[in-house]
């Protein structure tokens, strides 16, 4: 499942999943996605180890940009990913 974090004014959403268990680590997918013509630009970043993956439409000004948001906000995503999503945040 995913759940919203964050939807920037040029409509770019970003969604994150739950925690996801990798060799006994926690892992959390974000994915983003804009609205372009014909269809949506979209990317992956797996934390902790910020790893991009599946990046479409996106230019590495973009990536960039993105990478400081989840960067800045890690710990929410984590927090997030861990509680069910932002609505189910208990010290929010």
């Amino acid at each position: 499942m995913l759940y919203p974090f964050m939807t920037l004014p040029d409509e770019t959403e970003i969604v994150h999943s739950e925690i996801l268990l990798k060799n006994n680590k926690e892992n959390v997918k974000v994915y983003i996605e804009r609205p372009i013509d014909g269809g949506f630009a979209s990317a992956t970043c797996w934390l902790p180890e910020y790893i991009w993956e599946d990046i479409k439409g996106f230019s590495t000004e973009d990536i960039e940009y993105f990478s400081e948001i989840i960067h800045s906000g890690a710990h929410l995503l984590f927090e997030f990913a861990r509680s069910g999503g932002f609505e189910n945040a208990s010290s929010f």
